[in-house]
């Protein structure tokens, strides 16, 4: 029976994408058959949380995983301590980093190269450098890499030197959340949500200046969500007098994040950057239709079904908005299609590319 530690210092219930990521993935492979054996090692925040959907013991570490710097000395090196206490034969750190040196084969998932990509859009540029080097030490641990995307990929061989055929690309899935009810759609007028942290890699202020561009009458009511504390696009709201058709909110909990997606008409993503996004995934899966930025990572993954625009030109968002919130046969043949683009991707497909990935790195011979 194998026996793999899981890394989940940085699980703390605030990290977005790459907790949703290792919950279901993790969950996913709990269904499979077959006789592994997981066991978490989990940082202080989040073994307060609900883990019932880990499949296996979980470890508390006592580590902070909101403390960046006792959170770097434990996956630099508790990580590696813990798997030889527990004997572990495989260590996957799902969350881009992991430990330094371990004395079985490490998997890394990698979700993105985003602080070498585009270092100019980090909000924390004093931690780029750090972050670098973590990446570095944890790439020329592994054994393979996992990583999302074929963009991904290519940026992990080039700026980490890792052969591509070290690396795995497996894309992550997304389901809408529970209690979702399309019949709601359009019950509120014309509403495009967005979900997102405030990194300036998310763009949001093309969505603002992009309904500012609209006649008053023509705008749909945006709302955005995931903002923390005080929220730096409220200034761009108030410039350019959108505060009637643009609500800011903040993390909203699962019962809201239901109820927007019921009324929503789109759910819009202008990046200049991401790993993946897994919020197309969840939105097609809805029936929401999806507008998004034109860049490599949202063709692969809205395909055909989503409709895209050039990030650094507001005035074609603003013709997206105009189109989706006016036309209602559009609307219902991107609903379909998206149905029908998310139903490609599936966590039981993810993890069971997962688990071929630690087979083959448990094997001594290196595929």
């Amino acid at each position: 029976m194998p026996r793999v530690l899981v890394d989940l210092l940085s699980y703390t219930g605030t990290k977005g994408g790459m907790e949703t990521y290792t919950r279901e993935l993790y969950r996913a492979l709990g269904d499979l058959s077959g006789d592994w054996e997981y066991i978490g090692f989990a940082s202080r925040e989040g073994a307060r949380l609900d883990l019932g959907w880990f499949p296996g013991r979980v470890i508390e570490s006592g580590i902070s995983g909101e403390n960046r710097f006792v959170w770097a000395w434990g996956e630099l090196t508790q990580v590696a301590r813990a798997a030889r206490r527990e004997g572990a034969d495989l260590v996957h750190a799902p969350a881009t980093l992991g430990p330094r040196r371990t004395a079985m084969p490490t998997v890394v998932t990698m979700h993105d190269m985003l602080y070498w990509s585009h270092p100019e859009l980090m909000s924390t540029p004093l931690y780029t450098g750090p972050v670098k080097w973590m990446e570095r030490q944890a790439a020329a641990n592994a054994a393979r890499i996992i990583t999302i995307s074929p963009t991904s990929q290519r940026e992990i061989s080039r700026y980490l030197g890792t052969p591509a055929e070290n690396i795995d690309v497996i894309p992550l899935a997304g389901e809408p959340p529970q209690g979702v009810d399309r019949t709601l759609a359009g019950t509120e007028g014309p509403v495009i949500i967005a979900m997102g942290n405030r990194r300036p890699h998310k763009n949001w202020g093309a969505l603002i200046r992009a309904v500012a561009l609209l006649p008053v009458a023509e705008r749909p009511r945006i709302i955005i969500t995931g903002g923390r504390g005080e929220d730096p696009l409220a200034d761009l709201v108030q410039d350019l007098g959108v505060s009637d058709a643009v609500e800011l909110r903040g993390w909203v909990d699962d019962a809201e994040v239901a109820r927007l997606y019921s009324i929503a008409t789109a759910l819009a993503i202008p990046s200049f950057a991401e790993g993946f996004s897994l919020p197309t995934l969840e939105a097609m899966g809805a029936g929401i239709p999806v507008l998004l930025s034109d860049i490599e990572v949202h063709r692969y993954v809205g395909g055909d079904a989503a409709l895209y625009f050039d990030p650094a030109d507001d005035r074609a968002l603003a013709d997206r908005l105009r189109a989706i919130s006016s036309d209602s046969q559009l609307a219902a043949h991107m609903a379909a299609a998206g149905r029908d683009r998310a139903a490609e991707f599936t966590w039981e497909r993810t993890a069971r590319d997962t688990r071929e990935v630690f087979e083959r790195a448990l094997s001594p011979v290196r595929h």
